[in-house]
């Protein structure tokens, strides 16, 4: 199952997710996802395993496996490459590290500048995140459209944006955003973000559609839908996993969605979810869970309480409802 993108390029509606994959187990992953029928991977510079993912796209290039013109691959800026003068040789990066010609989808990860330079995370000297308040995300985009007029990628796209920033982008680019990937999940819908994507002809994905579990600073105590038992009961009615329903959901809304596994059979049973529908009245259940929490929330401790850790930028997105 795919969708059309507004190029009348197609995107398949289920992908693998790479975030978190480690080096020396996400080869593996996107070998069995190939294998496994999957044509859709999505990538990042800032998940630091694209040597090895593009280490497993070209044996199964070359090896005749898969042809390059039926991949869907997906990359993303990051936060420290916002200047117009980084964003060329950031793609190239990529692509290199893919062993790539060209992309399908480049992304702006962040809406947030981090300072320029080499690390990932820049710091200042209390600890706290080293930002670039000088630079505008129209100013990366417009870098950004002419990756797409040098052929370095079909298409460009936005990543954890609110609904403001989709149109400040709308209204000013050259090149439209072909996606907007955000997480989602039934503990947060993304319903009036979906709806007003359609109303740009933009394709919206979910990223972590499972709440992910194996996140590094997951507490004891949070929610957890693959144990949520309302979730668990739908999944025996349709003798499913809780995976799976939660998959469904997103191809039930016309939503691609990028479940992460390293796990051979967690891979193949994740794309396993072509063959059924939740019925209306269990897609209404899981759309009432809705209660905006978010997994993927970096967070800081000030004064001894957690909070949002970028909520002083200027571009930070989730201020507002969406």
């Amino acid at each position: 199952m795919e969708r059309a993108l507004y190029s009348g390029h197609k995107i398949p509606l289920v992908g693998l997710g790479t975030w978190k994959s480690k080096p020396g187990r996400v080869a593996a992953a996107v070998k069995t996802a190939l294998e496994a029928g999957y044509r859709h991977i999505d990538c990042a510079a800032a998940y630091g395993n694209e040597k090895e993912v593009g280490t497993a796209l070209h044996e199964a290039i070359t090896s005749g496996a898969v042809k390059r013109e039926d991949l869907f691959i997906t990359s993303k800026l990051w936060n420290t490459k916002h200047r117009a003068c980084d964003v060329r040789p950031s793609v190239q990066q990529t692509l290199s590290d893919l062993q790539l010609e060209y992309l399908d989808l480049y992304l702006i990860h962040w809406p947030m500048a981090f300072r320029p330079g080499p690390e990932t995370m820049p710091k200042n000297p209390d600890g706290s995140i080293c930002y670039d308040n000088d630079t505008h995300f129209l100013e990366t985009w417009a870098a950004m459209e002419e990756l797409v007029e040098a052929g370095l990628t079909r298409h460009i796209g936005l990543s954890n944006f609110n609904s403001q920033q989709v149109d400040e982008v709308c209204s000013s680019c050259r090149v439209k955003p072909a996606v907007l990937q955000c997480e989602s999940h039934p503990y947060l819908t993304q319903k009036p973000l979906i709806a007003h994507c359609l109303k740009h002809g933009i394709v919206f994905e979910a990223y972590s559609p499972l709440g992910s579990p194996d996140r590094p600073w997951a507490k004891p105590g949070d929610p957890s839908l693959l144990e949520d038992p309302k979730i668990v009961e739908i999944g025996r009615k349709y003798g499913k996993s809780p995976a799976q329903v939660l998959i469904r959901f997103q191809v039930e809304r016309g939503v691609v969605v990028l479940p992460k596994s390293v796990t051979p059979e967690r891979i193949k049973s994740n794309l396993s979810v072509l063959n059924f529908s939740l019925l209306p009245g269990d897609m209404a259940v899981l759309e009432s869970f809705d209660r905006n929490w978010r997994a993927c929330l970096p967070k800081a401790v000030e004064d001894g309480k957690e909070v949002p850790r970028d909520r002083h930028h200027p571009h930070y997105p989730f201020h507002i409802p969406f």
